[in-house]
Order: C-alpha cells, then structure tokens, then sequence
C-alpha cells in the first residue's frame, strides 16, 4: 500500500473544488493552499534511484501581516528529518489577475528554527526585516489550466554551492503535487547539481495544520 498516494487522494477533493470554483480568477488564497502543507517525494524515489526520499513541508507564519503570505520552508531527506538542508522565508505577493510572485529569504542561525511548521512560534524569534533575501531568486508564477506555473529569470539566482555561479528553479503547484526542479551551472552554462531527468514530484501527504 503506497500511503502518500493515499493521502493524496483523501486530500485533492477539496483543494479541486476551491480550484473550479475559482475557474480563472486564482487567488493568492489559492496558491497559499496549493503550497501549505506536508510533501514527499517517495513514490519518485521507489521508481527511480536517481531520486531521493525527500520530505518538504511549509506552514503559514507571521499570519497578521498584510504584506502577503509568509511561509517558513524546511526541506530534508526521509531519513534525517532533524537535519534539514534547506530551510527558506517566502512572501507571496499577488501582482495581477493571473500572475504572482515569491519572494525568497534566508534565515541567519537556522538551526533555531529546525521544526519550525511543526511549532510556528519558533519564527517569533525573528521579523522579516532581519531576513536574508536571495536576490533574483524569486519566482514569478503563473496561472495556467488549473495550476501555478513557474521559474527564476534566467541567471539572476547568483549559487555558490559547489562549482555552481547561478541556480535556476522550475515549479508547478497543482491541488495534489508539486513538481520542482532546482539547479546549478557554473559560468559555461554546464549544470553542476540538481537532478538531470527532470524535477522532484512531491505528493501532497498532509494538508496544512
């Protein structure tokens, strides 16, 4: 029994429903719920061993503010859950009928906020004008067919990581998944990280808290 798959199921009926009730006026309400939750890419990794096991899971801070939706982010293999190698800020922002942006922040001293969508107050310890914003990282998403469709500008992601000089990200938000595929080039344009087939498809396991 593949229980991601499961819970996807169970999930996807309501977050459908608000989708063709919407037809082709998204709202930022919308891609808020498309992305809050918890993710896997289990199923991905079980049929290909290029793929890890990797959890992704985003909880709602800093609910009062009105400048957008703000998301903390902690990404980590399956099986070192404790240890997250990712940890993001995004401010999503509404720019017109169809098209919306997030912003994306790091954290200084992540390590104080490791558990942080399971115990959102940890972010209390922090504002968003002490986050560290990735310049030309943020993603500019777009409606299309029932879902949010979008990529970095071109090399405007500047990467340090390995042999990598700039990052490129590709996403796709549907009811059930998110499709996301990250990586680095050096200065040549040949990619030095990130997977090579395509992006990871995180199964939505666990709508938001």
């Amino acid at each position: 029994m593949r229980i991601p798959v499961l819970l996807s199921a169970l999930l996807l009926s309501g977050s459908t429903l608000l989708a063709q009730r919407e037809g082709t006026k998204p709202t930022i309400d919308l891609l808020a719920r498309y992305m809050l939750g918890s993710f896997s890419s289990a199923e991905q990794a079980r049929n290909d061993t290029d793929y890890f096991d990797i959890e992704l899971e985003m909880a709602r801070i800093w609910r009062p503010r009105t400048d957008g939706v703000w998301i903390y982010v902690e990404q980590a293999r399956a099986d070192a859950k404790h240890k997250p190698y990712r940890q993001r800020v995004y401010q999503l922002a509404q720019v017109d009928d169809s098209t919306f942006t997030s912003t994306v922040y790091s954290l200084d001293s992540a390590e104080w906020y490791v558990g942080g969508f399971k115990v959102t107050k940890l972010l209390d310890r922090t504002a968003p004008e002490k986050l560290i914003p990735l310049e030309g990282c943020a993603l500019v998403l777009h409606w299309r067919n029932n879902a949010f469709v979008g990529a970095t500008d071109a090399k405007a992601c500047k990467n340090a990581w390995g042999k990598a000089t700039y990052a490129t990200s590709e996403v796709t938000l549907k009811p059930d998944r998110m499709i996301s595929w990250d990586r680095g080039y050096n200065d040549a344009g040949e990619q030095v990280w990130g997977a090579e087939k395509g992006g990871y498809i995180f199964l939505k396991t666990r709508d938001a808290r």
